[in-house]
């Protein structure tokens, strides 16, 4: 079962990610330590793509190097 992205969310901004807003159902998250911002689309409570999984997991293993 896929996760909602209200957890994704969650997992960002427990890593130090910060909403710098977007348009629409779109949110850009941004890091210091991480060179791309991670663009999370929906509604919160909507199920996450996988390829949306990817990018989070992605992002957070990029600052934590």
């Amino acid at each position: 079962m896929p996760r909602k992205i209200r957890q994704l969310i969650k997992d960002l901004e427990k890593h130090g990610f910060v909403n710098k807003s977007g348009k629409g159902s779109h949110r850009n998250f941004i890091h210091p330590k991480y060179h791309f911002a991670v663009v999370i689309s929906g509604n919160r409570g909507d199920d996450a793509k996988h390829y949306q999984e990817k990018a989070v997991e992605k992002a957070i293993k990029g600052v934590k190097k």
